[in-house]
């Protein structure tokens, strides 16, 4: 390229654009920069607004800044200034790489009367990549009065500045001049419809979105995606990945990699497995996106040694994939391996986020680590820049309450910049249910329901605190307020996967066809764990009832029957993997000690708070359940 410049005998703007705009689409900084150095000392005749475009993308997609600016001191040096193409250009640049105060500025120097789409596009795209929002939607409503045409692009940027700010109501009055303007068989404007309608948390307009697209590419299939997982569906989201190839739609890094989160939320191993392999041969796995999705997949499912060897395979981590496995860890209440390897994350110059110090945290937490965990918290704001939101506080009330100093705890609260939220005071509960600290645990509750008057969780606690000592007329008298509010505890469910299918269990559950053979043996189970020197513990049974009627009841939760029905029926050689929608109690937690050593089988529960893994009678919670 180069050498056929150099033969031509005479150079004009095109020749020289060609040149730059050949070094530019490479990458070649310093190539296409000294070029443009060739053309000035050639005279400024040959000057023009392609040449500052291409100069200013080329600064923009390498990140530099100081290039830009010095392309921008040059167009205001040569009378391009009011060229709304090169104007465009400016804007875009600053939005991406500089101050979006420098956007504004090069965006209103841009003559009112030379303004055109692009350039009010360009600035609302920059407005919403730096996360003003509502700056960009401000600026939509100018664009409007000043009568410019709005295409795809200006509706994609505004429908996604309604997502970020939950605006549904705004949102549908955009979708009403997309309507108008006949917009709403673009593709580009209907997959920024499904996601402004998933970020405003209405999936149903969403889904009546995407069932009248007349065309869906990966992107519309993906979003839709997105949003069911976004959202708490995540079965559907796997469902529709299945229609979306059904529909010989190849899925690209983000949509595998979606699906795959979308299997790690259900803690369903299986299909997240059948992923995997779809990864490998398609190639996907080289992702970054698809890779840590993996990890995060089997770190919720409880299989952190193939966390360990993903994590080892990869060529290039970022910060999200050192966090899926710390967080991996975390869940096992595995201190040691957790904190090792945040240290190494530190020493290789990645910053953490929230995330990783939640995961950081809460290992120290369910390790009794309460002065280390104290550090971690300090050095958020201190040395990492990150302030602390309500799962970190929560972190910490659990990390002091869940080793015993319960009155720190409470002074920790006091101390906060605001108060706790919901499940900051459900923690705390449940502490001083488990301490049998009434007093404190009457204000955590009284705070609880004065947050929450329709979540019973504040009742249930407060009973079992009661029910604990004995005080049966209070348990009664909470029970009644509950129903006189309408209030209701969510049944107990656990359930387990055989063979693609599953298997839902309640307390006392004679529903399932093998029943029979689940009763016996958890029968011989239990035989064989009081041989053992198994002694059940009734405290978490709140009701006025004989012992034998407790202890009866407990060995009926919902957890053993999967439990039982796993060790019937999966295979020696693969863990039994059960989830439960509510927290393990207390007996639960310890029979299933017992029940791994005498089995010799590996059992993973995943219940509403964290991961127990349990093998040869011990449980990866440790002392700390």
């Amino acid at each position: 390229m180069q050498d056929i410049f150099n033969l031509m005998p005479s150079r004009d703007g095109v020749s020289w654009n060609s040149l730059i705009s050949g070094y530019a689409v490479h990458g070649s900084v310093t190539e296409a920069v000294g070029t443009y150095s060739m053309m000035l000392r050639d005279g400024s005749v040959n000057l023009n607004r392609i040449t500052f475009s291409t100069l200013l993308m080329l600064s923009s997609s390498k990140g530099q800044v100081n290039l830009g600016r010095a392309i921008h001191g040059h167009i205001q040096k040569f009378g391009f200034k009011a060229c709304v193409f090169v104007g465009s250009s400016l804007v875009d640049m600053y939005s991406k790489i500089g101050p979006v105060h420098e956007a504004v500025k090069a965006f209103n120097e841009i003559p009112q009367r030379e303004r055109d789409s692009i350039s009010w596009t360009t600035m609302i795209t920059g407005f919403v990549q730096n996360g003003l929002d509502r700056d960009a939607l401000n600026l939509f409503q100018e664009m409007r009065l000043a009568g410019m045409v709005i295409d795809q692009y200006t509706f994609g940027s505004v429908l996604t500045a309604c997502g970020g700010l939950k605006l549904l109501e705004e949102g549908k009055q955009v979708h009403a001049f997309i309507i108008r303007k006949d917009y709403k068989d673009n593709v580009f404007v209907g997959s920024a419809l499904l996601d402004m309608y998933c970020k405003c948390r209405n999936v149903q307009y969403a889904e009546a979105v995407f069932r009248r697209m007349r065309h869906r590419n990966v992107v519309s299939w993906t979003a839709m995606l997105v949003g069911y997982g976004q959202n708490g569906f995540s079965e559907e989201a796997i469902k529709i990945f299945s229609d979306m190839q059904k529909n010989a739609i190849e899925p690209d890094d983000f949509t595998l990699g979606s699906v795959i989160s979308s299997c790690a939320n259900l803690a369903s191993l299986e299909e997240g497995a059948q992923f995997h392999a779809q990864a490998l041969m398609s190639g996907l796995i080289s992702f970054i996106t698809v890779s840590n999705a993996l990890i995060t997949l089997y770190g919720k499912c409880g299989s952190v040694e193939y966390c360990n060897q993903l994590f080892d395979e990869m060529v290039f981590r970022d910060e999200v994939s050192w966090t899926a496995l710390i967080s991996g860890y975390a869940q096992f209440g595995n201190a040691d391996k957790t904190i090792t390897l945040f240290e190494k994350m530190l020493a290789q110059g990645l910053r953490p986020d929230s995330v990783t110090f939640i995961g950081v945290l809460s290992a120290c937490s369910r390790a009794g680590l309460v002065e280390r965990g104290y550090r971690y918290f300090e050095s958020m704001s201190r040395d990492h820049g990150i302030l602390p939101i309500h799962d970190h506080y929560t972190c910490m009330i659990d990390l002091l309450s869940r080793a015993g100093r319960i009155k720190e705890a409470q002074d920790f609260i006091h101390k906060m910049p605001f108060p706790p939220d919901a499940v900051g005071w459900a923690t705390l509960l449940s502490s001083c249910r488990v301490h049998s600290n009434l007093e404190v645990g009457k204000w955590a509750a009284e705070s609880l329901l004065d947050l929450e008057p329709t979540n019973p969780a504040g009742y249930i606690l407060l009973s079992s605190i009661y029910a604990a000592k004995g005080k049966w007329n209070t348990v009664a008298q909470l029970r009644r307020g509950m129903r006189e509010k309408g209030l209701r505890k969510d049944p107990g469910c656990s359930w387990i996967k055989f063979k693609n299918k599953l298997y839902i269990f309640s307390a006392d559950d004679f529903s399932s066809p093998f029943y029979d053979q689940i009763y016996a043996e958890l029968e011989k189970l239990n035989e064989k764990m009081i041989q053992m020197g198994y002694v059940p513990d009734a405290s978490s049974v709140l009701h006025d009832v004989e012992e034998l009627e407790k202890i009866k009841m407990l060995g009926h939760h919902s957890e053993r029957l999967a439990i039982a029905f796993g060790l019937i029926f999966i295979p020696r050689h693969c863990p039994i993997r059960v989830v439960k929608n509510l927290r393990v109690c207390r007996d639960c937690h310890n029979a299933t000690k017992y029940i791994s050593k005498i089995t010799q089988r590996e059992i993973l529960v995943r219940d509403a708070v964290r991961f127990h893994l349990f093998k040869d009678g011990a449980c990866s919670c440790g002392d700390f359940w």
